[in-house]
């Protein structure tokens, strides 16, 4: 008795060869790939507390002493000290336009740019 004869197309599936002349499907963006010209505006995450072993000797001078400014006038001029340069770090790091903590542009920085750059949408 002889082999059962396939049409073509049969052994080409189930050798797999069909699977090489498949093109890939073609891919439709639903918008234009381009840049929007703004972003959306996030809040920043806030950084790590600054100051907090200044203000738990602080508290613990006040406990101490019954909650006598006199006595831990020493702790809280430190603690004030520390709250401003603090203070003067953060102001100073605002003015430059560098990179946030994290190494990203905030938004902010980010929509400044776009709009000084914004996206072409046609050719004239």
């Amino acid at each position: 008795m002889a082999a059962p004869v396939y049409p073509a197309w049969v052994t080409r599936w189930v050798s797999g060869q069909w699977r090489q002349k498949k093109r890939p499907p073609v891919i439709r963006p639903t918008r234009p790939l381009v840049l929007a010209n703004k972003v959306a505006n996030r809040r920043e995450q806030e950084g790590e507390a600054t100051c907090i072993t200044e203000m738990s000797v602080m508290m613990a001078c006040w406990k101490q002493n019954d909650f006598n400014d006199t006595a831990c006038a020493e702790e809280i001029q430190m603690f004030y000290d520390c709250v401003a340069k603090a203070e003067k770090e953060r102001k100073d790091q605002n003015k430059e336009d560098t990179l946030s903590p994290r190494g990203n542009l905030t938004s902010s920085k980010v929509n400044k740019l776009l709009r000084r750059f914004p996206q072409i949408t046609r050719y004239v």
